[in-house]
């Protein structure tokens, strides 16, 4: 019960947004202006400032990094299993499974940050870091075929890929980030998990999806049940403890990624399955991510 009320506020500034955006009149144009904030601004702040400033224990973590990729290319495969299951067409199914194994993560960081503070955050864009290239690659890689820029250029401009990359590689190298930068990115960062919050009510929408109710059936159920199950099972096998095990699984209990739809819509030209997925998942996640917590 305390850890569910630990993440409400979370889901209360999720259903803010898409109150504000159904019922107050300030126009898609201003969403899409405060999505394209957080997305290229705000939140690569916070992300890069996290790992620069990190105490990270790079020989200590490597397990972690690599049970984090594995629950994600888990995921990416029982996603594809829909296509034979389900009868898809290869767009479709590129679109689709996406909704399997990316991630949201703004309300990931948020809830590592409510419940396990600035330690927690650190985790979380630590392993959420990693798993961002792969996720990606994993996706520009199936929706490439349908789109018109490419794989390569999707990978090296994604802006979450690269403020991840640089904090890294400036944590790696053991630079102190001066008072006045840490400051900056500071005010920065504190805005980018409330701004994305809402920003991902107001994408929420209702829109009757592609293909079948199954296949929609399925990839809520690998990204909500059995993509966490595999990470808890890990957590089991490898002995993790404390924070390291609670953010492992909160990162694979993740609903899907909203921008998983402009990614759809750029490159394939329709994203109703990702936009009826992020909607229902987001929905669900309210109440399976506080009992993967409460494990």
């Amino acid at each position: 019960m305390q850890t569910a009320l630990l993440v409400l506020p979370n889901f209360v500034l999720i259903v803010i947004g898409l109150v504000l955006a159904r019922r107050f009149d300030f126009g898609r144009d201003f969403w899409e202006g405060l999505e394209k904030l957080v997305y290229y601004v705000l939140f690569p702040a916070l992300l890069f400032r996290s790992l620069a400033i990190a105490k990270i224990d790079f020989a200590s973590t490597w397990l972690l990094v690599l049970a984090a990729l594995g629950f994600t290319l888990a995921g990416f495969a029982l996603s594809l299993l829909a296509g034979p299951l389900f009868k898809l067409d290869r767009q479709l199914l590129a679109t689709g499974s996406q909704c399997g194994y990316r991630f949201n993560t703004y309300i990931g960081l948020a809830i590592a940050g409510s419940l396990f503070g600035t330690p927690g955050v650190a985790t979380a864009a630590l392993l959420l870091g990693v798993m961002i290239p792969l996720a990606n690659f994993l996706a520009v890689a199936m929706l490439a075929a349908h789109g018109k820029r490419g794989f390569l250029y999707e990978i090296v401009t994604h802006p979450l890929l690269i403020s991840s990359v640089l904090g890294l590689a400036y944590n790696a190298l053991g630079l102190p980030l001066p008072a006045f930068a840490d400051q900056t990115l500071n005010l920065l960062a504190i805005t980018a998990l409330p701004a994305g919050l809402l920003a991902v009510g107001a994408a929420m929408r209702i829109e009757r999806g592609q293909g079948p109710a199954g296949a929609h059936a399925w990839w809520l159920a690998v990204k909500l049940a059995i993509v966490p199950a595999i990470a808890w099972g890990l957590v089991r096998a490898l002995g993790f403890t404390g924070i390291d095990a609670k953010v492992l699984i909160l990162c694979a209990a993740l609903p899907t990624a909203s921008n998983a739809y402009i990614l759809a819509v750029r490159m394939t030209g329709d994203g109703r399955v990702v936009a009826a997925q992020i909607t229902f998942g987001t929905v669900i996640a309210m109440l399976t991510i506080p009992l993967w917590m409460a494990l």
